[in-house]
């Protein structure tokens, strides 16, 4: 007899089993350049950078282990039959390039797309899209993922918020939306990697702004004055005998 899932496990399987009837539905025709009236949900998506497109994950953040060198996507938006994906590609080596890769630990980019003004709820604001580099264990999960990048709301098996937007509710029901055909395109805002402990290598150009230097020269002369008290207070001791 196979072992029963957890609830929150539950839940997640028969929201991606929703989704994907919506999606194999097709019951809502679409064209180019034209919104689209249907009733929807709000909500984080999951995706995947495949072949050089988002695809939609198959399976819930926290049964998804991405591999070293995927790009992993969250987008929150207000959607239907058709699913909203993040507005910005999944372009590795313009998150992770900068990056080193560590022994033993795994490089994942990960794309945030909080959306557009009209996906957002009641009094929130959506921040611009942002690209992150995870430097963290092979056998970390998306969900461990995508907190490495931010904090994450999660309420019944579900994540409802990250970095603390929305502020508020979570897969909530809106009648008739309107989903545009296409999303405009827009440039990832690239953060600095989290989890590593190398640092990134500097970008070419750069010139080192001397820290370590002065360091070196301010270590230098207080051996000089030290050795030189000595020297003189030695001097004193032999001249008084």
């Amino acid at each position: 007899m196979t072992a029963a899932l957890p609830a929150h496990r539950r839940t997640v399987r028969l929201v991606l089993s929703l989704l994907a009837g919506f999606l194999l539905a097709g019951t809502v025709a679409t064209t180019a350049g034209a919104a689209t009236a249907e009733d929807g949900y709000r909500f984080w998506g999951y995706y995947q950078w495949t072949n050089g497109q988002w695809a939609f994950a198959q399976k819930g953040a926290d049964a998804y282990v991405p591999a070293d060198g995927g790009v992993e996507g969250w987008r929150f938006a207000v959607g239907g039959a058709k699913p909203r994906v993040p507005r910005a590609a999944g372009d590795f080596d313009a998150i992770c390039g900068k990056t080193p890769a560590e022994t033993g630990k795994k490089r994942v980019a990960v794309v945030v797309d909080p959306g557009t003004p009209e996906d957002a709820v009641s009094g929130d604001t959506p921040s611009p899209a942002t690209g992150t580099c995870v430097v963290t264990d092979p056998k970390a999960n998306g969900a461990k993922v995508l907190a490495a990048v931010a904090p994450v709301r999660i309420e019944k098996g579900l994540t409802c918020g990250v970095g603390g937007y929305p502020s508020k509710g979570c897969g909530d029901q809106v009648k008739n939306i309107k989903v545009p055909a296409t999303d405009t395109p827009v440039t990832l805002q690239i953060g600095a990697a989290v989890g590593s402990t190398v640092a990134p290598a500097p970008a070419a150009g750069t010139k080192d702004n001397g820290s370590g230097t002065a360091g070196i020269i301010i270590a230098a002369i207080f051996v000089v004055l030290l050795l030189g008290g000595g020297f003189l207070l030695n001097r004193r001791r032999t001249a008084a005998k």
